[in-house]
């Protein structure tokens, strides 16, 4: 299932996520991972939890972060949930039909390999077409 975090700057998306992941990382038998731009997360998120800094890896556009999701999926079977803060920022575009297409391609890898996933930023609602509303759930 895809969650999406969505608000304007300043709405406490970030800390919303970050109770969401210290809560999972409690109950999650597998591995629970958490995708930022940047080490602002390390000292906020349960040790447990696998912390990632993509600035590390050159990811740049939509389809480099959907190949770095799945090569995540591909290399850990026992991961059960995946947070992302700042998806957009990440992405490098707040581009709305490559926003949607990702989402939609995340959703269809999340009910394959059986795993939550949750993005966050500043997303605009009537940015996101009917079949994504249709297929996500939105936190607000």
């Amino acid at each position: 299932m895809i969650n999406l975090i969505i608000g304007k700057k300043g709405s406490g998306k970030t800390k919303r996520l970050v109770d969401l992941v210290n809560e999972t990382t409690g109950k999650s038998s597998g591995n629970v991972v958490v995708i930022e731009s940047g080490s602002t997360l390390t000292y906020d998120v349960n040790h447990s939890a696998k912390l990632i800094d993509c600035e590390q890896y050159g990811i740049n556009c939509y389809s480099c972060f959907y190949g770095f999701i799945c090569g995540i999926c591909a290399g850990n079977y026992d991961v059960t949930d995946i947070f992302v803060d700042s998806v957009l920022k990440i992405c490098g575009s707040d581009d709305k039909d490559k926003l949607n297409n990702l989402i939609k391609r995340l959703n269809t890898l999340s009910t394959k390999c059986n795993i939550n996933i949750v993005l966050s930023d500043c997303i605009n609602e009537n940015d996101l077409c009917e079949e994504v509303k249709s297929i996500i759930n939105i936190i607000k």
